[in-house]
């Protein structure tokens, strides 16, 4: 007598809503600071009112996220082993490091720059800028190094990881510097000159994340099987509403039309968009880590 015996093996959930949190987050904190440091780090007098707000939030922000990563792994008390054991290949051991490394130099960038010190503020701010890019890009290789998740497994996901992280942490600052200006200046007035700037900034920011999301999906769709499934997925499957309705079309073409364009150029209408922009990244993130894992493994 014969028997066939039947598995039902479900695919385990390697990552989470907390870890694209984590993603958000380290990625606002790098653009946060890469802003702060326009004006403290290569002198730029405009962006000079960016300096202290931005290196508050990029080291807030990078002391919350990783409370995500820990309470995601289910054994945070072993954190420690990540510093203990170091494996030069993975990309978890570099980002440890870089965890505790960058938020360090950010406090003492930001005291040298509450103090007044002028050069040594120069000099952390600009040693913190690949820590930023390290940090955040570390956690698009951690993706790009998944050979089983089609939607992860591409070499542009670092890079994608770091411009979107831009958009996200430009869209930041000019909430920020239009709060500070309306209920923290004297004159209690916005400085249009200042958010116009970093609109446009954000405008060709969102140019390049169009053109990482077209080349990345175009040459999933001309690949193997699998690739083609988790492009499918977004474009016409499960996720098509967070993605090309949220993600894409509300987060990114209709902020790149208002700041691009003059004559829809506001401050009002900026303030707006650079909200739908750094709520839509966070969309970018769980459409890339939940999307990832939708598909079963190949």
């Amino acid at each position: 007598m014969e028997a066939n015996l039947l598995y039902n093996v479900s695919n385990g959930e390697t990552f989470g809503y907390m870890i694209a949190v984590y993603f958000y987050l380290t990625g606002l904190s790098a653009g946060s600071f890469i802003i702060s440091t326009l004006g403290y780090g290569f002198g730029v007098e405009k962006y000079r009112p960016l300096g202290k707000p931005g290196v508050i939030l990029a080291t807030l922000l990078l002391v919350a996220a990783p409370m995500f990563l820990l309470l995601h792994v289910g054994k945070p008390l072993r954190s420690w082993h990540l510093f203990m054991w170091i494996n030069l290949t993975s990309p978890i051991s570099w980002g440890s490091y870089l965890l505790t490394l960058y938020p360090i130099n950010c406090i003492i960038y930001g005291y040298f720059m509450f103090t007044g010190r002028a050069k040594l503020t120069k000099i952390f701010g600009l040693v913190g800028i690949p820590l930023a890019l390290f940090v955040h890009g570390y956690t698009g290789f951690i993706l790009a190094f998944g050979k089983a998740r089609p939607l992860w497994n591409s070499s542009i996901m670092p890079l994608l990881f770091l411009v979107s992280a831009m958009v996200s942490g430009i869209a930041l600052m000019i909430l920020v510097a239009a709060v500070k200006d309306r209920f923290f200046s004297p004159e209690r007035k916005v400085n249009k000159e200042l958010v116009f700037d970093l609109a446009k900034i954000l405008g060709w920011m969102i140019v390049f994340d169009l053109f990482l999301v077209v080349c990345e999906e175009a040459t999933h769709l001309v690949s193997h099987q699998g690739a083609i499934d988790a492009t499918t997925l977004l474009l016409t499957g499960k996720f098509v509403v967070p993605f090309l309705v949220i993600e894409i079309f509300v987060g990114k073409i209709i902020p790149l039309i208002v700041v691009m364009v003059p004559r829809f150029r506001t401050v009002p209408a900026v303030i707006a968009v650079s909200i739908l922009a750094f709520v839509c990244i966070l969309a970018m993130r769980f459409n890339v880590v939940l999307g990832g894992e939708y598909i079963p493994l190949i």
